[in-house]
């Protein structure tokens, strides 16, 4: 798709809070099958091979199927998985995982050591070309075997009887456990994953051990899934079917969901959010996130490398406008990139001037500006912001034009669809102003600050560079006293707070219909809810 630009015109922000009504219907028409579980999901999986897989849609489906050594229970929080419990080394290098003896695959087969030995080797073999392979560095040797510069046996995994399972990690990583529920750290069975090969995924061919197996699949309709009997805690699993409907057009499954089609829904959108309260009251359910909403701003290119510029521009932006006007409070005002809430951490370090009242923060903007050569008597400071496409994107884009024109800045906009944005930057392209997000893989400030370390040219869309700052994430990821290493990390986000390479507009919240029917659904930061733990009535 070609970029079509745009100039933002003059606009009412308030126009921007209104939200097209939807049409729905005045009952629930549709009729809910007994034991069934009727769980929208984002889209149809491209796959459900773990060591393939990248999509939070296909993260859901994985989490009923396999179980990790480590898992979450239904409020997101860390729970002996596969592994009954584990000990720790006193240098915080090495993880022994005691497997419990009731583990199982759904063909019976018992879950060994080796499972995981085998499953780890195998993402990590560079001829699985799993995308998401760098989860694991943590691990010795992880980064030496996915480059094919060492052998699978030099991964730091053992297993030195069937029901241990030895880790060591090149350095001290105390976010290593929740790395290990996520689907890279999955295990497969080595029996089947050999006799079908890259087909071992499907009907009649898959055998997991999570709480649920594979029954059927019909694309761009639902994957069925059973209760999985040889679970270890099969007894507490009280739904017995579990069908994942892809929901890929959010205004279309609402309707569903209005319907009694459909018993979940774990996005909405956002431009609804008045209409969808009125409708449906206490089943639309907001909750934390681990994800950040923010502009990157080409540091390379003058007048993006001005530090005063930077933070004029994010001076003159109403966060609150955005999060409850534009987004209908289905995101939160960021005033820093972490959001708050996560593990090993301090509460994270907030942008000066917060506490200002907007006509004192535009005046502090309009001085910066003018000592870095515009406004009145200067040059006009102007700018493309670059975003892909969807209605949220664009209703932010118009509003911050909007704000940023009260400084005196005129704003013209770049568009794409999201493959093209993001290779776009991802390749080095040109650009002023681009439209990033985040979604955490961990609940850890290095998942959101490593993003911004000079190298990372993948993610770091303005190749910020600052020596003082790799420096810190190094110490940190050095340092094995926990609360140090929660110092040091504060110390570098305050840096990046300071020097706004990106600006952070918004925080992710999570966004859900639940259904009445439907118990045992909690919102959490994690935004994960193992179908185990919930259960159906009436």
């Amino acid at each position: 798709m070609s970029p079509n630009d745009v100039r933002a015109g003059p606009r009412r922000r308030d126009c921007l809070a209104g939200a097209a009504a939807i049409v729905l219907g005045t009952g629930r028409a549709g009729a809910a099958p007994l034991g069934v579980y009727r769980r929208g999901n984002d889209a149809d999986p491209e796959t459900l091979d773990p060591h393939r897989s990248s999509t939070v849609a296909e993260a859901h489906i994985l989490r009923d199927l396999y179980e990790g050594l480590v898992a979450y229970d239904g409020a997101g929080d860390l729970i002996p998985g596969a592994a009954e419990g584990w000990t720790v080394s006193p240098d915080r290098l090495t993880y022994t995982f005691r497997l419990r003896a009731e583990g199982r695959w759904s063909n019976g087969d018992p879950v060994l050591a080796g499972d995981f030995v085998f499953a780890l080797r195998r993402i990590l073999n560079p001829a699985t070309a799993a995308k998401y392979a760098e989860v694991l560095f943590a691990i010795r040797g992880a980064r030496a075997v996915n480059g094919g510069d060492a052998p699978a046996e030099a991964l730091g995994v053992a297993a030195p009887d069937p029901r241990t399972v030895v880790l060591t990690l090149e350095q001290p990583t105390p976010y290593i456990l929740e790395l290990l529920t996520h689907q890279t750290a999955l295990p497969v069975h080595p029996a089947s994953t050999a006799r079908h090969g890259d087909a071992f995924t499907k009907p009649g061919n898959l055998v997991s051990n999570g709480p649920y197996r594979l029954v059927d699949m019909v694309p761009n309709d639902r994957i069925t899934l059973a209760r999985n009997l040889y679970f270890h805690a099969a007894a507490g699993v009280t739904i017995p079917t579990v069908a994942f409907l892809p929901t890929p057009d959010l205004a279309s499954a609402v309707r569903r969901y209005a319907a009694g089609e459909i018993d979940s829904l774990a996005d909405l959108p956002g431009d609804q959010m008045a209409s969808l309260r009125r409708r449906f009251g206490a089943e639309v359910v907001l909750g934390p996130a681990l994800g950040v909403y923010a502009l990157a701003l080409n540091t390379r290119k003058p007048p993006f490398d001005d530090v005063r510029v930077r933070r004029a521009l994010s001076l003159g932006l109403d966060r609150e406008f955005l999060g409850g006007a534009v987004w209908g409070e289905t995101m939160s005002p960021a005033y820093s990139l972490c959001p708050p809430g996560l593990d090993n951490s301090l509460p994270p370090p907030e942008l000066a001037g917060r506490e200002a009242l907007p006509i004192d923060r535009e005046e502090e903007a309009r001085a910066l500006l003018a000592a870095a050569g515009f406004g009145p008597g200067g040059r006009t400071l102007r700018l493309e912001y670059r975003f892909n496409s969807s209605d949220n994107n664009r209703n932010t884009a118009i509003a911050v034009a909007d704000m940023w024109r009260g400084l005196g800045v005129e704003t013209r906009f770049v568009y794409t669809d999201a493959k093209t944005h993001f290779a776009h930057l991802r390749d080095g392209g040109d650009f002023d102003v681009a439209r990033m997000s985040w979604i955490a893989d961990y609940s850890d400030p290095q998942n959101f600050l490593f993003l911004l370390e000079s190298g990372n040219d993948g993610l770091n869309a303005g190749r910020y560079a600052n020596p003082a700052f790799d420096r810190l994430m190094r110490e940190a990821a050095a340092e094995p006293d926990t609360a140090r290493r929660a110092d040091i990390l504060f110390a570098a986000e305050s840096l990046l707070m300071a020097e706004l390479p990106w600006i952070p507009l918004l925080h992710n919240r999570s966004k859900a219909l639940i259904s009445q029917r439907l118990k045992g659904y909690r919102a959490n930061l994690r935004n994960v809810s193992p179908t185990r733990f919930l259960r159906l009535e009436g």
